[in-house]
């Protein structure tokens, strides 16, 4: 059985998506157009759920980069636009009726952020704040129980509808760049490349343990790279982490001792460069290490200058919001200006510093769409030709809301494509090719869509092909048919083999050392050689 981290990972979670998207007041930064341009107006959608009895619905915004209020139709801050219902409709799912509203907010300059609130209300004065409840905990809370992170009969809390979420909007003409749609990327989990030369691994067989890969080791292995082809390397959360992984950062500050330093990946970019590959970063902000001083001054002390950085509450298991109830990593209030400004700060640094060409965002649909609108603003500004995107393990209509907000995100839609049809063999060729025509007409040509078979959250695509390489060659042909970028796993081109399930390993199940010498697939890595080098003399 496939399986990929997220939260539509079953019917059931699919379901929960349903609901979240439905209950209550939701507008989830649905407007259009998707990517707003100088003197365009902007027309918000919300929806609201029959049984809140709400009958008026009112947006208030501002254009100064001030935080909007207001309340009951009455703007405290910004200006007030009341919203127009449109329809209403009974939703067979929810066994209840569904309205829709809509309001328009006017054209504005080049360069403006929107910021916007919205709140609705019955007759009696009831209000309640859009997004409530919060759809993206409450389709996070499933999935904890789906993954057995939380009790399978934990309640989830709505929270309080008078907190109100502050939604966004840049307008703009930024566009991503030319360099991006033609990019072969290379995706590297740092632990598990390459050692350096004439090192050994360490002595371990767990793959929760640190096999001992370091920047060093990437840095002897470029002439190879350059070699397969690729012109842009993805590479793993590098900074100071308390794991193998990287994924919780405890200083953003510096590269990990670990895997070489600064000087290491100093070394990496330079020879990288020199031959014509890119690099791009993998960067967290959705969460850190609960070992980074931040939190550790947050946690201890109720009046630290953090301590609104995160969120703590007697509702969560540890006494503080995480990811996935992971309790080494608290999750950021990057609705907190201070806490938003300082990781923007840190991503500009390596940006400006160390010349790296861009950054891959784990986990992106955690920070959302908004955080994104000034994370994307900042980091074009100080390089406007890096390239900027998104894991959001979402449908295409999640995808599209960070449309004007990222360059682009990974493909997970077309990722299963290719699996059901080339792996697990439950869809035709012709299911395909269809899925695929309409998946392309659905997206703007300007919003990037990386495409990959595989990645280090999800079984290897060998193990469900029971390791056939001709089934893999046939996925990799049709992911190289396609005009959007391609991205390939380490140990992909190879024949890494995964040897355990999910049961047996956890997420760490696809993570494998690289293989090298005798060890690799000659027939394979030729093959891949080959169709790289026909998609750069074609594309």
């Amino acid at each position: 059985m496939d399986f990929a981290f997220g939260t539509y990972t079953n019917d059931a979670l699919k379901l929960a998506n349903y609901r979240a998207a439905r209950l209550g007041i939701q507008h989830t930064n649905h407007i259009a157009p998707l990517n707003p341009q100088p003197n365009q107006a902007v027309t918000i959608t919300v929806t609201t759920h029959g049984s809140t009895g709400i009958q008026h619905v009112a947006l208030y915004y501002t254009v100064d980069e001030s935080r909007p209020h207001g309340s009951l139709g009455v703007a405290h801050n910004g200006i007030v636009i009341p919203l127009e219902k449109t329809s209403t409709e009974w939703d067979f799912m929810m066994w209840d009726y569904i309205t829709h509203w809509q309001a328009v907010i006017p054209a504005q300059l080049d360069h403006t952020m929107v910021r916007y609130v919205i709140s609705g209300w019955s007759d009696d004065g009831r209000e309640w704040y859009a997004d409530h409840p919060n759809p993206q905990a409450y389709v996070e809370h499933e999935a904890m129980i789906h993954f057995k992170n939380i009790a399978p009969d934990a309640v989830f809390d709505a929270g309080d509808p008078s907190q109100f979420h502050v939604f966004n909007y840049h307008v703009d003409s930024i566009k991503p760049p030319d360099w991006a749609y033609e990019a072969i990327i290379y995706q590297i989990f740092l632990d598990r490349f390459s050692v350096g030369e004439g090192k050994d691994w360490l002595p371990t067989k767990d793959l929760k343990n640190i096999w001992g890969g370091t920047l060093w080791g990437v840095h002897d292995r470029l002439d190879y790279l350059a070699e397969l082809g690729i012109n842009c390397l993805w590479l793993s959360p590098l900074w100071v982490t308390p794991s193998y992984h990287g994924y919780d950062v405890a200083d953003y500050s510096q590269v990990d001792p670990r895997f070489g330093g600064d000087d290491a990946l100093r070394a990496v970019i330079e020879g990288a460069h020199a031959r014509g590959i890119r690099i791009v970063l993998d960067l967290v902000c959705n969460h850190l290490s609960n070992e980074h001083p931040y939190f550790v001054d947050a946690l201890n002390h109720e009046d630290s200058p953090y301590r609104t950085w995160f969120t703590f509450s007697e509702q969560y298991e540890y006494g503080y919001k995480s990811f996935f109830n992971v309790q080494t990593m608290p999750e950021l209030n990057l609705a907190n200006d201070a806490a938003r400004d300082w990781m923007i700060a840190n991503a500009i640094y390596w940006l400006q510093v160390f010349d790296i060409d861009g950054y891959r965002l784990d986990y992106a649909n955690g920070a959302g769409p908004d955080f994104w609108s000034y994370f994307y603003r900042a980091c074009k500004t100080a390089k406007p030709d890096c390239f900027i995107f998104g894991e959001v393990i979402e449908p295409p209509n999640v995808l599209r809301q960070y449309y004007g907000r990222l360059d682009g995100c990974l493909d997970f839609p077309f990722n299963d494509s290719l699996r059901r049809t080339f792996a697990i063999n439950t869809w035709s060729t012709e299911q395909i090719d269809g899925f695929i025509t309409t998946h392309r007409s659905y997206f703007p040509d300007d919003f990037i869509l990386p495409s990959f078979i595989d990645s280090h959250d999800m079984d290897r695509f060998s193990r469900l092909a029971n390791n056939d390489s001709e089934r893999l060659k046939k996925a990799v042909q049709k992911q190289f048919q396609q005009s959007n970028p391609v991205i390939i796993f380490y140990g992909s081109e190879v024949g890494v083999v995964q040897r355990w399930s999910t049961r047996e390993q956890g997420l760490d199940m696809c993570r494998e050392p690289m293989v090298w010498g005798q060890q690799q697939d000659q027939a394979l890595l030729a093959f891949y050689k080959s169709i790289i080098a026909d998609r750069k003399k074609n594309f």
